[in-house]
């Protein structure tokens, strides 16, 4: 087949997934909508009750866009880690970058700075994720200038995951019951709390700084030819390195901000991608990897809405379930190749 309409049909295939994955998020649920039901009040033919546009608007939509966004923007994060560490298994929830997020969110959340996260604004959420994210990687490249094994470095960025942890759960130990509460709801990984000012801020977050990843589209291919292609190309690679991991950690303190620490996702798309697309250029590949990565959440939410309805479960849980066993295939595979 012809690489350019395998390419074609590739992300034909992923967007009518994601529209897929949009339709069965709306229509099911406690309250079931049909595709006449939406098409009705899209042409204004029926009024919803209350209730119906209260969970249609105020708790559906809201959480289909941020499966959406956050699926991408993880999928878009691991693909950038695994590019900087040249490591399949580098990943924002591996190398402890949403650990520290939690770590920091913990902090806000467990003292007296603030009472609960339902008390903060969004953007102190956000901010309190961030720091915690950026300081982990800082950590991580402290020692990488000591470390040659991008493996050990990959090793290290578990253990602060730990170390993180740890923290978080020492400041459990002395926090008072209800901020406790609050931080387990947090830490377990949802889109159902989210709300539309939530879906603004990561909007503005999450859309330009992928635009701004696609843009450096060229860089980055450059960047997986080796160092010393890139730097034939005038790439400072210092300063590269340091805008891939500000632009990734970005990304996935918004994800862990807002929905909570989620895993697998970072992993297991950028992978799936490649499979699907049958290309290493960045330039093909970030499109499809943020598609891939929205429809990957979409179908974990659905999942975890409704297989043991009313009991919903954690967004984790299912993403480990699927992606777990996806990336254990794909190392199998790869290793067999050589």
């Amino acid at each position: 087949m012809n690489k350019k309409l395998r390419i074609y049909i590739a992300f034909i295939s992923l967007i009518a997934l994601l529209i897929l994955g949009v339709i069965i998020n709306i229509v099911s649920g406690s309250v079931d909508f049909t595709l006449k039901d939406l098409l009705d009040v899209i042409l204004k033919n029926k009024r919803l009750s209350t209730l119906e546009y209260n969970i249609l608007y105020k708790i559906r939509i809201p959480r289909i866009i941020s499966a959406i966004l956050f699926g991408g923007a993880l999928a878009i994060s691991g693909f950038l880690l695994q590019t900087f560490f040249k490591n399949p298994i580098a990943g924002p929830y591996v190398l402890g970058i949403s650990s520290g997020a939690r770590l920091f969110v913990g902090i806000f959340i467990l003292t007296n700075i603030n009472l609960n996260i339902f008390k903060m604004g969004p953007l102190n959420i956000f901010m309190a994720s961030l720091m915690g994210s950026l300081l982990a990687m800082l950590f991580v490249l402290l020692f990488a200038k000591n470390v040659d094994d991008i493996s050990a470095l990959i090793v290290v960025g578990i253990m602060l995951g730990y170390i993180a942890s740890a923290g978080t759960n020492l400041m459990i130990t002395f926090a008072e019951r209800e901020k406790i509460a609050s931080l387990t709801l947090w830490s377990m990984g949802s889109f159902s709390g989210v709300t539309w000012d939530m879906v603004r801020l990561s909007t503005w977050i999450i859309i330009p700084t992928t635009i701004l990843v696609f843009a450096l589209s060229k860089p980055l291919e450059g960047y997986l030819l080796g160092e010393n292609y890139a730097k034939s190309m005038g790439i400072n690679i210092k300063a590269f390195r340091i805008i891939l991991i500000t632009l990734s950690s970005i990304l996935s303190a918004c994800v862990t901000a807002f929905a909570g620490p989620i895993s697998f996702v970072g992993i297991a798309v950028p992978h799936l991608a490649r499979l699907v697309m049958k290309t290493s250029k960045p330039k093909v590949l970030i499109p499809g990897i943020f598609l891939l990565g929205s429809s990957f959440c979409l179908l974990s939410d659905y999942l975890a809405r409704t297989l043991f309805s009313p009991i919903e479960l954690n967004i984790s849980t299912v993403t480990s379930f699927i992606g777990a066993p996806i990336v254990i295939w794909l190392m199998v595979n790869r290793r067999r190749r050589r």
